[in-house]
């Protein structure tokens, strides 16, 4: 389904919903469980989403960024529904490995698309919001990790990108408020462990780049403090909006003693 029907769509339905990565994993889970019956929902991904409208998003091309940012600024700018919502769910498989082994080209790949993209989209969202003149709630929902707090042998890029997100959730919620801006709220969620294409991939590494895939596979094999993405995109659902900064839910990979 693509933009022109839809963006006049826009206009009339009740709730405008975009989730980057809609197409696998939480962002999928996410798109087919929006608690609003009269929701547009847009995936923001490289791949089209067989049930929803898609603009393209590539996390590690600067331009396609811009495309994202302008489609905010457009849908909102006519948007007379209750609510608007983006989710910054997607993350581009990184290298895991260690510091200095890594090949440079993809460690600045991973720098761009996983440190600085879900940063640059979200202040796009909360500019077009404001810009717009928009007078219903909007919120920001930043998905993050237990990684954020957690230094992950394996993952230099991902925990530091995942702490940034943090530390930007915490300012720009303290910006909003000065501002005065109350029907706007931003929030980062930590979904716990669950059951992606990102987490097998991650757990297919050898324990002497990744220490705990060895441990990440036993968990899913034996279902061990693994959720589904079902489960835990109705629990982020559930608990929108939010006046918290952060939201917690499930448990990480146990480490072994």
């Amino acid at each position: 389904m693509q933009n022109a029907d839809k963006e006049d769509a826009g206009a009339e339905c009740g709730s405008l919903i975009w989730i980057s990565g809609a197409t696998e994993g939480i962002g999928l889970g996410l798109a087919r469980n929006v608690p609003y019956g009269d929701a547009r929902i847009i995936n923001l991904s490289r791949r089209p989403h067989p049930h929803h409208e898609s603009i393209f998003l590539d996390l590690a091309d600067p331009e396609s960024w811009d495309n994202v940012g302008a489609h905010f600024a457009d849908n909102l700018a006519n948007f007379r529904g209750a609510r608007a919502i983006f989710i910054q769910n997607a993350h581009m498989k990184g290298m895991t490995g260690f510091v200095g082994e890594v090949p440079p080209d993809d460690y600045a790949r991973d720098i761009t698309a996983n440190v600085a993209a879900p940063l640059r989209l979200g202040e796009m969202f909360l500019r077009a919001v404001g810009e717009s003149g928009f007078a219903g709630e909007a919120g920001l929902v930043m998905m993050s990790s237990s990684s954020a707090r957690s230094p992950t042998i394996g993952q230099s890029v991902y925990c530091a990108g995942k702490a940034a997100l943090e530390m930007w959730v915490r300012v720009a919620r303290r910006e909003l408020a000065m501002r005065d801006r109350r029907s706007v709220w931003v929030t980062a969620v930590r979904p716990g462990f669950v059951d992606t294409p990102l987490t097998r991939h991650v757990a297919t590494m050898a324990d002497d780049n990744y220490p705990i895939a060895s441990q990440m596979r036993r968990q899913m094999e034996q279902g061990i403090g693994v959720m589904d993405i079902d489960t835990a995109a109705r629990q982020i659902w559930a608990a929108l909006p939010t006046d918290q900064s952060l939201l917690l839910f499930g448990e990480q990979v146990r480490r072994e003693a």
